[in-house]
């Protein structure tokens, strides 16, 4: 689950993301694309792409939406919070600060942006989410 504490990532943040979307694709599989379209802010066609092995853009909070559908997990808000507090926590294990974080992505984000993300100041997309624990797990001892 993408808002677990990532201590080690696979080989690129593609793999990171395939791994997160493989999660999403097994309750959207579960409930079916107009289920998680009903219960969610993701609409058919994004749920029918994930399901059928697309990549499509979500935000964190619609991945969050997709996931607390499966027995047993959070609320979204809270799926999201707890990521983004493993994020502050992964930037404090590995010692990095925002400055590093943006030198090791291949964004365009800069520090400042990412920061407001991490403290949920401002949005995040699945994608940009990756990128940021990728750098900050792949950093960490």
């Amino acid at each position: 689950m993408f808002y677990e504490q990532r201590m080690s990532v696979p080989d690129s943040p593609a793999d990171l993301r395939a791994e997160y979307e493989a999660d999403l694709r097994a309750v959207v599989d579960q409930r079916g694309a107009d289920e998680v379209a009903a219960a969610t802010d993701v609409d058919s066609e994004t749920a029918t792409e994930l399901l059928d092995g697309g990549s499509p853009d979500l935000t964190l909070a619609q991945a969050a939406q997709i996931q607390s559908l499966e027995d047993g997990e959070p609320e979204p808000d809270e799926m999201v919070t707890i990521a983004c507090e493993h994020l502050l926590l992964g930037m404090s294990t590995a010692v990095l600060d925002v400055d590093a974080v943006e030198s090791e992505m291949a964004s365009d984000m800069d520090a400042k942006e990412i920061q407001q993300k991490i403290e949920r100041r401002a949005p995040m997309s699945l994608e940009e989410f990756v990128q940021i624990q990728y750098v900050i797990a792949d950093g960490a001892p």
